[in-house]
């Protein structure tokens, strides 16, 4: 079923929701919805939480929303943007999207509140000196450059203290750092309490960030991985942006093999160089076409980065989370696509949709 075709019949099917986006109030009812694996239940909402789930409540107070016959699931989570470089973290928020991974920024960027999304940042990445991406696309502070191991570890100790709760280490083309700064920085990351994410593409670049250490590939690579390499990522994450690359059939197969072979997927779609803010059509297509199925869709785009990265609030409709939730048109894990489309999206009890 193409995306055309679903919004088509969503809209012929059944009436759309009221849209309104004045200020909520402090306390709201989602009633009569499915949640995503929990059934029909209600969910109460008050001061930006999630305060009750569950069957007839009875909420005191609280604006009654009619939610009957749609599906809430958790908003979603982009493991792979540049907001530095495309600064409309509104709009992500009205597209669904409450929480974000920044994988490269200058590092003044580090300081910048990005509310109403929750924001884990990298700043600019540990590379060598000339190394990528500093003589390209990212040239205006991007990269932090390096030219020794103890150069490499200062540049994590400056990046934590400055904010940064992800470190990326690009392995790619030279000039780049040799596998021993690598391995010293992503063990100097951990030490601090770190993520470390790596550019790597090919099957070799793959295969030296798994022995250095790192936790998650930036891209899924777009050169077919050997069985090793493949093996190697068992335990770790890769995360997809899949549309950022054409959709390569190649990188298609390397999703779907990293995912046999024990590797996380986590939803990203390198929002800046690409342009779609919110929940993008192509990405949840190409996760498709990579042959993941409605569910694990759902959790890359929710629990798993909410387990990865450490976001607390987010990935799950729970009493005592952010009230981040979106209410859908269609079973997201029959019709992926409709998480493209959601009727309402609420972000920390505020309605954005």
């Amino acid at each position: 079923m193409t995306l055309w075709f679903f919004l088509a019949c969503a809209a012929s099917s059944r009436a759309p929701l009221p849209v309104d986006t004045a200020p909520a109030p402090a306390s709201i009812l989602l009633q009569g919805g499915r949640v995503v694996g929990q059934g029909l239940v209600d969910v109460w909402m008050r001061d930006g939480r999630i305060l009750e789930v569950g069957e007839g409540l009875a909420a005191e107070g609280a604006e009654v929303i009619d939610v009957s016959g749609r599906f809430l699931v958790p908003a979603f989570i982009d493991s792979h943007v540049h907001l530095a470089y495309l600064p409309e973290g509104g709009a992500m928020a009205d597209g669904g999207v409450a929480g974000a991974v920044d994988l490269a920024a200058p590092i003044e960027f580090l300081a910048i509140d990005h509310a109403p999304l929750e924001v884990r940042a990298a700043g600019p990445m540990i590379t060598a000196s000339g190394g990528y991406p500093t003589r390209s696309w990212g040239s205006d502070g991007y990269g932090l450059e390096c030219t020794s191991a103890a150069e490499a570890v200062a540049a994590v100790d400056r990046l934590h203290n400055a904010g940064a709760s992800v470190v990326k280490l690009p392995i790619t083309a030279d000039p780049q750092l040799d596998d021993g700064a690598i391995s010293v920085a992503t063990a100097r990351a951990h030490a601090l309490g770190m993520r470390v994410a790596s550019h790597a593409l090919s099957d070799d670049e793959a295969s030296r960030a798994a022995a250095a250490g790192v936790d998650a590939l930036a891209h899924t690579p777009t050169s077919e991985l050997s069985s090793d390499t493949l093996a190697s990522w068992s335990g770790r994450a890769v995360i997809s942006t899949l549309g950022a690359f054409g959709g390569r059939a190649t990188t298609l197969a390397n999703l779907a093999a990293l995912r046999d072979a024990g590797a996380t997927v986590l939803y990203g779609t390198d929002f800046g160089n690409s342009r779609f803010a919110g929940i993008d059509p192509d990405e949840i297509l190409l996760l498709q076409s990579a042959g993941l199925s409605g569910a694990e869709i759902l959790a890359a785009g929710t629990s798993a980065p909410a387990a990865f990265w450490g976001f607390e609030d987010l990935g799950v409709i729970a009493v005592g989370r952010a009230a981040s939730l979106l209410v859908l048109p269609a079973d997201p894990l029959v019709t992926p696509e409709s998480l493209t489309v959601p009727e309402q999206v609420w972000i920390a009890g505020e309605r954005r949709r």
